[in-house]
């Protein structure tokens, strides 16, 4: 019988090693109160298996119990790219968001879809052009797919613990894209989801949140749907000027007019559905100076005066629906406060005309 040279031995060993880590820090990061329901949507570990686990030792033991019976499994690194995909899933708000848009060529027909040649043609596309890297996928609802990449280098093997991921929904031209800061693999990214999904450009758009949801609902145009939870203010129809009941009746009348129609408005604008979830919007603007009074430093300047706003809130869109109904501000606000969900960008460049 051949006998293996021992670096092939020690090679063999360290992969376990590897693929056995990966495992123990990806249940590791997992909360308690969702390890079952994580693990059984996995569907790695028998219904028996998980029985003769103790779910209530301490979280060290616990893993290290888990993580031998993904050994007993014989469970690969894809078994645990998975596992990794389906908490990420879970977890989704922890990741930052951008929205990346597809075209097709002039003339050109929309092409019958087949999600496994789309997952084919990704994979074989990222690994001519890389030798080290690992891509993994998970189907998901409203014919979705998520994919895990793990990016290495020529020189270096993939680096599973600071993985980028793709959420594609088929026959769309929209892909979500967790912010990765492996910036230089962007376009390597763009071109694998363009030809995969038999597309001719890709552009990114000026739109990023937390809430991938949001950003869905955002794009495809649908808004008129229950948004993730979030510490909502009373809705707009309930809230009250909190009038005296001793004031004069024609400022009562004023009032009621008044809110009356900035109710309206603002229902105009926004509907009465919940807004999709963004946190923050930024307008970068650029101006040239202009005066009517001649010299000055200022008048002199080639160069553009810069300036940038941002508005952050837990929930921005919810925060503009209120201001005016709250007597913060009038109505209607301003087009580039309430453009947002139509235009799909909640960044702006602001240059003159």
């Amino acid at each position: 019988m051949r006998r293996e040279p021992a670096g092939d031995v020690v090679r063999a060993k360290q992969m376990d090693e590897t693929v056995s880590e990966f495992f123990r820090r990806t249940i590791l990061k997992i909360p308690l109160t969702e390890m079952m329901t994580i693990l059984k949507t996995w569907n790695f570990l028998s219904e028996n298996q998980l029985q003769t686990v103790n779910f209530r030792q301490r979280k060290e033991s616990l893993v290290q119990d888990l993580v031998l019976l993904c050994e007993e499994n014989r469970a690969s690194l894809n078994d645990a790219a998975l596992l990794d995909i389906i908490y990420t899933q879970f977890h989704r708000h922890q990741k930052v968001w951008d929205v990346f848009q597809m075209s097709k060529g002039p003339g050109e027909d929309t092409d019958l879809f087949d999600m496994e040649q789309f997952k084919s043609s990704f994979k074989k596309i990222l690994k001519r052009a890389l030798k080290n890297v690992t891509v993994s996928f998970r189907d998901a609802e409203e014919n979705a797919v998520w994919i895990r990449i793990a990016w290495g280098t020529q020189y270096r093997k993939p680096n599973q613990y600071k993985p980028a991921y793709v959420v594609y929904y088929s026959q769309t031209p929209y892909a979500f894209t967790s912010s990765s800061q492996l910036k230089s693999n962007l376009p390597l990214l763009g071109q694998a989801l363009t030809i995969a999904s038999k597309h001719h450009q890709i552009v990114k758009m000026d739109l990023r949140s937390r809430y991938l949801d949001s950003l869905k609902a955002i794009v495809f145009k649908q808004y008129n749907q229950i948004f993730e939870t979030h510490n909502s203010t009373t809705p707009l129809q309930e809230r009250s000027l909190g009038l005296d009941i001793n004031m004069d009746s024609r400022i009562i009348h004023e009032n009621k007019t008044e809110k009356e129609r900035v109710q309206r408005v603002t229902q105009e604008i926004f509907g009465d559905y919940p807004q999709p979830r963004l946190e923050f919007a930024q307008y970068k603007l650029e101006t040239k100076f202009k005066s009517d009074l001649n010299g000055g430093i200022l008048a002199e300047r080639e160069e553009p005066l810069r300036c940038l706003v941002k508005f952050s809130s837990p929930h921005l869109l919810e925060a503009l629906k209120s201001l005016a109904p709250a007597g913060i501000a009038d109505a209607p606000l301003s087009p580039l406060l309430t453009c947002i969900p139509n235009k799909g960008m909640n960044y702006f460049k602001i240059r003159d005309k």
